[in-house]
Parts: structure tokens; sequence; C-alpha cells
């Protein structure tokens, strides 16, 4: 009655991973996109800071990507995300998406 069965991860942790990983590089390219997109016709102030907070939203979601990367790669058993990194991670995804939609206006 006592007896714990041990979790069996089986490959659940590296398709997150991958998924983080994907994640990572379609944010990348959407990026990349915008800086090219707001370049274009010759750089405009309202154009750098859209670059700017498109690179710092880039920035911010790379780190919680790579710190829960890390995190599944590192622990046997990894922790739920927690409710504040996934709101984080939300908001940046969101927000980057807001300023890719004001570049091509």
């Amino acid at each position: 009655m006592g007896v714990v069965a041990e979790r069996d991860p089986g490959l659940q942790p590296e398709r997150t991973r991958l998924a983080w990983r994907r994640t990572t590089l379609s944010g990348t390219v959407s990026a990349v996109l915008a800086v090219k997109t707001a370049l274009h016709g010759g750089a405009s102030p309202a154009g750098l800071v859209a670059c700017a907070l498109c690179c710092g939203l880039w920035l911010g979601f790379l780190y919680l990507a790579h710190r829960r990367i890390r995190t599944l790669a590192t622990a046997d058993s990894p922790p739920p995300l927690a409710p504040r990194q996934a709101t984080a991670a939300v908001l940046a995804t969101v927000a980057m998406a807001v300023c890719g939609t004001v570049l091509v206006m």
C-alpha cells in the first residue's frame, strides 16, 4: 500500500525543451524581421524605438527560455514553470507581436 511508483518522464522533458528552443528560434526570426522592416525605408526615431523595444523583449524572452531549458536539462523531475515566469513569457510574446504589428502598419 505504501509503495510509490517512480515517475517515468519518458521523452516529455525533451519535447518541452525542444518546444522552448523552437519558440526562441521563431522569436529570433520575428525580431530580425521587425528590425529589417523598421530600418527598410531609413531609420526614423519611432522605428528605432520599436526596434529597441522588440530587441529588449526578445532578450527577456530568451533569458526566460534559457533558464527553463537549463532547468529541464538538469533536473530529474523538473518543477512546473512558475506562474510568474509563465506570465512574463506570455507578456513578452504578446508585446513582441504588438510591436511587429505596429511596425507593419
